[in-house]
């Protein structure tokens, strides 16, 4: 009988700094009917696609589900793979405050910072979406 080999871990989709862990609970507390914020992706923008922040009221059978520092967040299944690895960060300045993403799967971005250009994770220097 062979050995089975032990399962290979599996990446982090999306990880939080306190910062947009704090943030994420500030934001629960005044939607107590949401169950976490679900983070996607749509095409759009300049740069081809845009991050997209909701609430999830629901858990769908494949969405990925992430807790992080206390709080709980919801992956849209079809954004998974353009976003694992991305850490999730609250910044404040004179100007703005917004949740910003830094995605290793990110080939560029547009000037005004509205759209990103993404690729899959795993496809290495491949294309980015053309949309």
């Amino acid at each position: 009988m062979a050995a089975s080999t032990p399962a290979r871990p599996r990446p982090k989709v999306l990880t939080l700094t306190d910062a947009a862990a704090d943030r994420v609970r500030d934001v629960m507390a005044g939607k107590p009917d949401a169950l976490a914020l679900k983070i996607g992706i749509k095409k759009g923008g300049c740069a081809g696609m845009e991050y997209t922040i909701s609430w999830a009221e629901s858990i769908g059978k494949f969405d990925e589900v992430i807790e992080d520092k206390g709080v709980k967040v919801v992956i849209d299944p079809a954004a998974v793979l353009y976003l694992i690895g991305t850490e999730m960060d609250w910044k404040v300045d004179k100007f703005a405050s917004q949740f910003v993403f830094s995605n290793p799967n990110q080939k560029s971005a547009c000037g005004c910072g509205e759209s990103v250009n993404l690729v899959p994770a795993g496809k290495g220097e491949a294309e980015g979406l053309s949309v």
